[in-house]
């Protein structure tokens, strides 16, 4: 075990089981996406080794050795073995709380584009209050817009493949994936705080930057060919578009 990946990796044994061993299937390695039973072996008195993969004979999983900020920036670029340390060797439960701070920039992001498109600076705590409602309005809104996308996603892939949604399993570990590559709607929020004369080039960047994270979300949970992720991705951006279209038709502000 080398030294220089001791911390990163002692910080890692927290999220598993010290053994590290799993249930078989539990684990995957990173470069060939086979199934591992062990991520490391414990020899006791300190001595920990890395995992060899048997079938491309390359570390099962080289991440657990690196900090959580290279991580980050593999998953930043769409590197496919980051996303599957993420999603297949770690315990991350943040994907609930992620996914309602998310549709909360949105929601903020709407709502105060809303308010400056309106002239009405009366103090009332009648106008205090619609302004209020607005926001619920609009996190309502993106969060239908949000379910829309979903299933779209969803929906394509079940009737192009059905095999590859056979499970329980197979759905919650896809959801997941989903609400995780996501992160990039953060960024929502330092795009309208920084805000400048290239903000709606920004947004329009960060939306294709949400669905290029979704994308492989999809290609790696699912291990689909780049044709049918683009399919699922188109499908659940078309069925959003739609959601969209309809609350203008309503005469809602989205």
């Amino acid at each position: 075990m080398r030294r220089h990946g001791a911390g990163a990796l002692s910080r890692f044994l927290r999220q598993r089981p010290l053994s590290g061993m799993g249930e078989p299937g539990s684990y995957r390695c990173v470069e060939c996406n086979r199934e591992a039973p062990e991520l490391y072996r414990d020899y006791q008195r300190g001595v920990l080794r890395i995992a060899i993969c048997k079938s491309c004979q390359k570390p099962v999983d080289k991440y657990i050795e690196y900090d959580p900020v290279i991580i980050l920036i593999n998953a930043i670029l769409c590197k496919t073995q980051a996303y599957r340390h993420i999603l297949f060797n770690t315990q991350i439960n943040i994907h609930g709380k992620l996914c309602i701070f998310c549709l909360l920039c949105e929601a903020y992001l709407r709502w105060l584009q809303l308010q400056d498109s309106s002239q009405n600076t009366d103090p009332d705590d009648l106008i205090r209050y619609a302004k209020e409602w607005d926001f619920y309005r609009m996190f309502g809104v993106a969060s239908l817009e949000q379910t829309a996308f979903l299933v779209g996603i969803f929906t394509s892939l079940w009737l192009a493949r059905p095999e590859s949604l056979k499970t329980k399993s197979d759905f919650i570990l896809l959801l997941k994936a989903l609400l995780l590559s996501s992160y990039g709607k953060l960024l929502l929020i330092p795009a309208v705080i920084w805000e400048h004369d290239y903000t709606p080039l920004c947004l329009k960047l960060i939306k294709v930057f949400v669905l290029t994270s979704n994308s492989q979300a999809i290609r790696v949970t699912l291990d689909l060919s780049q044709k049918l992720t683009f399919l699922a991705i188109l499908s659940g951006f078309i069925l959003e578009t739609g959601v969209v279209y309809l609350f203008q038709r309503m005469g809602w502000s989205v």
